[in-house]
């Protein structure tokens, strides 16, 4: 039986082997952990799913391998082991001196399919790879794929390469066809040449910059964004939050304090709950209404972040959103999330306030509809009913909106809704 670098997710296109658990010979049987994968997003075991001999071994730890990839063969109990050895193609780790982890292309790749969805990368007939969106962007459009000149990572043809073929076909300004196919071919090179030779240091992208830099630039691209900011007073909050820990301390639970961002979560369930149309995301060709409100909460770890979602948070504690918080960002700082952990949401929250970031616009997360950027909350001078001057907390947030769900009504009542729950703090405890 052969045995596939599996798809751990719609976006993830290949990943890294970091470990092998079995040698050429071992005995497996169903269950079994193989070897160990990372992704851009998680690390995760793969075990076996029949028994026999770990016949060959054709990845390597510490080598990519694109989803779909034969990386070993489990050969029957009785099977001549020694002979299926010496076939194996084992490609060799990355020596300690190596600048990133090697990249291989392996035969035969073998396209993951469903019977109704294909979530995987296709290769066509003279190897080029094409992500799921371009094919499906040409296939709307009756594009040829194989005229198509690539540019997306490691040789890919990505969304915009097919944008830029439609404008070329339904004859777009020479000069704005020329600044897109200039864009498209900017190499690594023509950068380097601006720069004075040894006056910088290169850092080569790992998988998770790579995705990052790919999905959000194609979020910004195609989703319509428009933004919302207003400020909320965050007294009633903090006199609230503070005594809750305080009665935590008292009673030997000082480990599960409650933090802002664990109220802030609870808020926008809430918020979502009392604005039902906006507990909704993008589907191309409809759009998908929720019952309860699931939040990806941005996680910061060493190379990028990762998106953690809180499901139907609408309807549970705030003592239970900041536990399952907890473990999800110590999981997630050493990518050990699942990726049904990482998977689907309806908004996403974004908070950079300990850092002492007063104010920002966040990028939406497709297929999120909304995501919220959340600021300091520090004290500000306001007037009062008699023209007197006080100081009051306030935090500034703004809502990321997409314009093909929300509208700019909608998308006011929302925040209207979150600022409501903040500045109400009690009901965020019923």
């Amino acid at each position: 039986m052969e045995i596939l670098m599996p798809q751990l997710g719609e976006t993830v296109a290949e990943g890294k082997i970091t470990t092998w658990f079995k040698a050429i010979g071992d005995a497996v049987k169903p269950g079994d952990n193989l070897f160990e994968i990372e992704t851009d997003k998680v690390s995760m075991e793969v075990p076996a799913t029949s028994a026999g001999v770990l016949s060959e071994i054709r990845v390597a730890a510490g080598t990519v391998a694109p989803v779909g990839a034969v990386v070993a063969v489990v050969a029957s109990d009785g099977a001549p082991v020694a002979a299926a050895a010496a076939r194996a193609i084992v490609v060799p780790a990355p020596g300690p001196d190596a600048a990133a982890p090697a990249s291989v292309k392996l035969e035969p790749f073998r396209e993951v399919r469903t019977p109704e969805r294909n979530f995987g990368p296709a290769r066509l007939a003279g190897g080029a790879v094409v992500t799921p969106l371009a094919r499906r962007l040409a296939g709307e459009a009756g594009i040829d794929l194989n005229g198509i000149m690539p540019s997306g990572p490691r040789g890919r043809i990505v969304a915009r390469d097919v944008e830029t073929a439609v404008a070329a076909r339904a004859g777009a300004p020479r000069a704005v066809a020329a600044a897109i196919s200039t864009a498209a071919a900017a190499s690594a090179d023509r950068v380097i040449a601006l720069y004075e030779e040894g006056s910088f240091e290169e850092i080569p992208l790992d998988s998770m910059r790579r995705t990052i830099a790919v999905r959000l630039t194609e979020a910004k691209q195609t989703v319509p964004h428009f933004y919302l900011t207003g400020d909320i007073d965050m007294d009633p909050l903090n006199e609230l939050r503070a005594q809750t820990n305080a009665a935590l301390e008292a009673g030997g639970q000082g480990a599960a304090r409650l933090s802002v961002n664990d109220f802030i979560i609870k808020a926008m369930a809430i918020a979502l709950g009392r604005v039902p149309a906006a507990n909704a995301v993008w589907a191309e060709d409809r759009i998908l209404r929720f019952r309860h409100a699931d939040i990806g909460v941005a996680v910061a770890i060493e190379d990028g972040l990762v998106t953690p979602v809180v499901r139907s948070a609408d309807v549970k504690s705030v003592g239970a959103i900041s536990a399952e918080m907890r473990d999800l960002a110590a999981r997630a700082r050493h990518k050990k999330l699942k990726p049904a952990e990482i998977r689907g949401g309806v908004t996403a929250i974004s908070n950079l306030g300990m850092h002492g970031v007063r104010e920002f616009s966040a990028i939406i997360n497709p297929p999120h509809a909304t995501i919220l950027a959340v600021g300091a909350s520090d004290r500000r001078p306001v007037e009062t009913a008699d023209g007197g001057i006080r100081f009051v907390g306030r935090m500034t947030v703004t809502l990321s909106c997409d314009h093909r769900v929300i509208d700019g009504a909608l998308g006011a009542a929302l925040l209207a809704a979150f600022r409501q729950a903040i500045e109400h703090p009690l009901t965020l405890l019923l």
